[in-house]
C-alpha cells in the first residue's frame, strides 16, 4: 500500500535576482526590523522582523506577536524572507519551516545584494 505522505519542509538559497526571476513565491517577508525596512526595501516584501518570528515559535506568544495575515497564510505555498546581509533571514527561514511552512526561498546576501544588483527599492518615509 502505497500512503500519501507530505514534502519535507524545505529551504532554499536563491539569489536575488533569481527570485526577480522566479514566480514560485507567493509572500515576501523582510525580517529586519521595523527602522531598517523603512529605510529601504525591496517592492512588495512585507516587513515582519525575525524577533516576532522566533517568539511566534512560543506557544503562548504566538498569536499575542504575529499578525493576522500571517496566521492566514497557507503553509503549502512558498513564502520567501530577506534581511540585511543574509544572517538574520536563514535563521527566520528555519523558524518558520518549524511553524509548518513546507517551502521557504532564503535570498542569499540579502538587501544589500538586492541592491548591489540594480534592483528596484522602495522607502518609506519616516515619521518625525
Amino acid at each position: 500500500m502505497v500512503s500519501a505522505s507530505s514534502p519535507k519542509p524545505t529551504i532554499i538559497d536563491m539569489s536575488p535576482e533569481d527570485f526577480v526571476q522566479s514566480a514560485k513565491v507567493l509572500q515576501f517577508i523582510d525580517v529586519r526590523s521595523r527602522f531598517e525596512y523603512n529605510l529601504f526595501h525591496a517592492p512588495d516584501a512585507i516587513n515582519l522582523s525575525l524577533p516576532r518570528i522566533l517568539m511566534a515559535q512560543m506557544p503562548l506568544l504566538r498569536h499575542l506577536v504575529m499578525p493576522q495575515w500571517f496566521w492566514d497564510l497557507p503553509k503549502d505555498e512558498p513564502l520567501a524572507v530577506i534581511c540585511l546581509t543574509a544572517h538574520r533571514s536563514p535563521m527566520a527561514a528555519r523558524a518558520l519551516v518549524k511553524l509548518g511552512f513546507s517551502q521557504v526561498f532564503n535570498i542569499t546576501g540579502g538587501m544589500m545584494a538586492w541592491q548591489k544588483a540594480g534592483l528596484p527599492t522602495h522607502r518609506d518615509r519616516l515619521k518625525e
